[in-house]
């Protein structure tokens, strides 16, 4: 379809990238769609809700690693506040706990970045239309991963713990006991067949789980 025969009502679509060549490179060529327009573009997570309430996007594009908010947990943000926008995650970390924790957030696609932009521009339309697009490959390896093996407070803990904090400094952080601290990371070890917090954390990181 010509650029200048555009339907009447195009796809209104967010983008979300902190590498500014990517996210201008993306929306020049998804601009190239004849029914399809990069209504916003933002280098961060924390900056991506509001572009949503201002702009009324159809799609939101998110990748995962943005400063201030992963794109993660802005999509679960974007159901609360903005539930009308569906939401696709694009990225460079094709992990299966990545793959799970984003449908846990309500993403209606999670596709990885080295495809072509006609199916990315594909599933744009077909997410919009109420599909669930998954990049098949990612599919299979989350469904043999299994689930995330780790709690909600052992996840905390290691992430508490990132920086090389003491235990004592993990406990004030998160307000638990240093026992409760140490059982949590203990256990995280043993979940990741790791030897140290610090594996466990790495792990956890490769899997997606965090």
């Amino acid at each position: 379809m010509p650029r200048d025969h555009r339907p009447a009502r195009s796809i209104r679509v967010l983008l979300a990238e902190d590498q500014g060549m990517m996210r201008g490179a993306l929306a020049l060529l998804l601009g190239m769609e004849p029914d399809i327009e990069v209504v916003a573009q933002v280098g961060a997570g924390d900056a991506i809700v509001d572009a949503a309430l201002v702009h009324r996007p159809d799609v939101a594009l998110l990748d995962i690693e943005l400063p201030g908010r992963s794109g993660l947990d802005a999509a679960a943000d974007l159901r609360e506040q903005a539930p009308g926008c569906r939401v696709l995650i694009l990225t460079t970390f094709g992990r299966p706990g990545y793959l799970r924790r984003a449908m846990d957030a309500g993403a209606a696609g999670f596709l990885v970045k080295d495809g072509p932009v006609e199916e990315l521009a594909g599933a744009i339309r077909r997410v919009l239309t109420g599909e669930t697009v998954v990049d098949p490959a990612l599919a299979a390896a989350a469904l043999s991963a299994g689930p995330n093996p780790l709690t909600a407070r052992e996840r905390d803990v290691l992430e508490a713990a990132a920086d090389g904090a003491t235990v004592a400094d993990v406990a004030a952080r998160l307000h638990l006991s240093e026992s409760t601290v140490r059982n949590h990371l203990s256990a995280a070890i043993g979940k990741t067949g790791t030897r140290n917090r610090m594996e466990a954390l790495r792990e956890a990181r490769h899997q997606g789980w965090l």
